[in-house]
């Protein structure tokens, strides 16, 4: 058995597309769409060599509401090389910082559909730096 991808469902394709590929880096590897099933499925993957993991973002033509967010999902997780510059570089962009990387490890993050996205440091914790060392959590993640 192989893993293939984690389906997400959005309500805005190009705010979907703006965090997942331009605030964090995904790449679009293959698109479809279906005017018959009125949907278009867009699979994102990381680019790192020996990463088969996809994201696939289901974006339904018709979606008037936004989808419930379920507690049941969990969330996405990321290996990054500085947690530090990566947290830095996403506030750069609007993106909120849920649960800040205090311990120099791990932080977390939404999508705009509510997807928790979590961040992990790469090897061992980051020394503890300011300003994350006394940020509060915002929200739930």
């Amino acid at each position: 058995m192989r893993y293939l991808h984690t389906m997400l469902r959005v309500r805005d394709l190009d705010a979907a597309l703006d965090f997942f590929v331009r605030k964090l880096d995904l790449r679009e590897v293959r698109r479809r769409e279906s005017e018959q099933g009125r949907f278009t499925l867009v699979f994102l993957a990381s680019g790192a060599e020996g990463d088969p993991a996809e994201i696939e973002l289901t974006y339904n033509w018709d979606q008037p509401d936004a989808y419930p967010t379920g507690r049941f999902f969990g969330h996405l997780a990321f290996e990054v090389e500085d947690i530090y510059a990566t947290c830095a570089r996403l506030r750069e962009t609007g993106v909120t910082i849920h649960r800040p990387p205090r311990d120099g490890r791990m932080a977390f993050i939404k999508s705009p559909d509510g997807h928790s996205v979590e961040l992990l440091q790469r090897g061992g914790a980051l020394p503890i730096e300011e300003p994350w060392a006394s940020m509060p959590n915002v929200g739930e993640w």
